[in-house]
């Protein structure tokens, strides 16, 4: 019976050590620990709140445990500042285009076209016309939830 005490009491300590440095994960992108439990949600865009960042830019995002998935709504000339993130990042344009400057190339990516940007990649973007797009993340983008996101947040 000791011999079964011991081996459970090792599992436990194991299962501790694997929540604290899941914890520190997440407190390392900023994500709440009462978050880590993922969960089915239905959500149709039109009850979620446009975020207005500037003249140019609005966003909508919902988060799950480990992914984001954000609306973004650019007016045509709207320019995204050079920036990077820990976070991959998928695009997909919906409507409209945007050209984006990565890796010392120019890539314009069209309506129902896709571009994968790898985390920790610089990239800069401008709307070539009203543009709708939707962004996916993982991990969820902690400093948008934070709001910590001022290069977003010009006038341009």
């Amino acid at each position: 019976m000791a011999r079964a005490k011991t081996k459970k009491h090792a599992t436990q300590k194991k299962s501790r050590i694997a929540v604290a440095g899941e914890s520190s994960l997440f407190r390392q992108q900023g994500i709440p620990r009462t978050r880590r439990k993922a969960e089915v949600k239905h959500i149709p865009w039109n009850t979620v709140e446009i975020e207005t960042l500037n003249p140019l830019l609005g966003r909508q995002f919902v988060v799950g445990r480990d992914i984001m998935v954000a609306r973004v709504i650019m007016k045509k000339g709207c320019i995204v500042p050079e920036h990077s993130h820990v976070n991959e990042q998928v695009t997909y344009i919906l409507d409209g285009a945007l050209k984006f400057w990565i890796d010392g190339k120019e890539i314009v990516v069209n309506a129902g076209e896709v571009l994968t940007i790898p985390p920790n990649m610089p990239h800069k973007a401008e709307a070539l016309a009203d543009t709708l797009d939707l962004d996916v993340f993982s991990p969820p983008r902690a400093d948008w939830m934070n709001k910590d996101d001022s290069y977003l947040r010009g006038t341009k």
